[in-house]
């Protein structure tokens, strides 16, 4: 018995943005980024595609594995820091786009880069807490590139857009087993400053004078992020598996955030996990942000390198600042 995935999807658009790319528009080297945080391409959306774009493509690739009509689906849930736009919520767009039914309970969420671990234990919380939700359909997704200076070489090298999607449905076959085994969801708001975009909200309106001084895109304090993400990381997986009563030696996939190889590197040895246990796709999409744990459990499962009964422990950090850490029994 438990909630469990039941059918994944990723989708990351056609074009691909290369580092050897990047040295023609910014002071950088395929040699400095590859070095510093194992990015070696990125997929960027068309100028034409929104999130939702992205989102739909993925969810279809989720809704065939699963076999799941869109009549079936009761809850969407998209985390992303890039909507189509600030108001209606991405996900009741994409509930018109996918032909969801009437009635289902449709919203976006926040928390950055920890998005997608926070979605999925908020739709864990209300397939729970509501008998009518049956699946819920929840979604990573970023079209990051639209908040990214690229005439900033520090930042502009590590993003890429993307989306992830699950379908999440509660399983009471007594010969059925695993699911969402664990989840740990933090924030400390202290650190909110070291990454962010700090015009485009109430705070901060989007202005002439603010245009000019690029403040609509994304500002980060690398070494300080870090430091940060990978303490929070490593933390929270210990408390996950500690409240499980499951080693380290008994996970099968670790899947950390894709920001930055050394970082992914850090959180693999910290938890005492070898190479092999790790999965590392950031080469391919650089950051995706809320899509990337949901990009990297798709190849995973499609793969087919992962078995019933095994463990995968997904962790993420973002801005906030937010992390967190789920355990799946698959």
């Amino acid at each position: 018995m438990g909630i469990k995935i039941i059918g994944t999807g990723s989708y990351a658009p056609e074009k691909v943005l290369t580092n050897h790319d990047l040295e023609k528009m910014v002071d950088t080297s395929d040699e400095w980024i590859r070095t510093r945080t194992g990015i070696e391409k990125r997929h960027i959306a068309a100028d034409n595609q929104s999130a939702s774009d992205l989102a739909f493509e993925a969810c279809k690739n989720a809704m065939e594995m699963a076999e799941t009509s869109p009549e079936e689906i009761d809850l969407v849930i998209v985390a992303t820091v890039s909507p189509d736009y600030p108001f209606p919520s991405t996900a009741c767009v994409l509930q018109k786009k996918l032909n969801i039914k009437q009635g289902a309970m449709c919203f976006d969420m926040q928390a950055a880069c920890s998005g997608f671990i926070y979605a999925i234990g908020i739709a864990n919380s209300l397939i729970k807490a509501h008998s009518s939700i049956k699946k819920a359909l929840v979604i990573g997704v970023e079209k990051i590139s639209a908040l990214t200076d690229w005439q900033d070489r520090n930042t502009c090298v590590l993003f890429g857009d993307g989306a992830g999607a699950v379908i999440l449905e509660e399983r009471s076959d007594s010969n059925d087993f695993g699911g969402i085994v664990g989840t740990k969801l933090s924030a400390d708001g202290r650190f909110a400053d070291i990454l962010q975009v700090p015009a485009g909200g109430s705070a901060m309106p989007i202005t002439n004078e603010v245009m000019e001084q690029r403040l609509q895109y994304i500002r980060m304090e690398g070494q300080e992020v870090f430091k940060q993400a990978v303490t929070a990381m490593v933390g929270a997986c210990k408390d996950v598996m500690e409240e499980a009563g499951v080693s380290s030696e008994e996970i099968r996939w670790l899947i950390p955030h894709q920001a930055n190889k050394r970082i992914i590197s850090a959180v693999g040895k910290r938890l005492n996990m070898t190479e092999k246990n790790v999965y590392i796709n950031v080469h391919k999409y650089g950051n995706t942000s809320a899509a990337s744990i949901g990009i990297a459990l798709d190849e995973i499962v499609r793969k087919g390198l992962i078995k019933r009964g095994e463990y995968i422990l997904v962790t993420a950090f973002g801005a906030g600042l937010t992390w967190g850490a789920t355990l799946l029994k698959w």
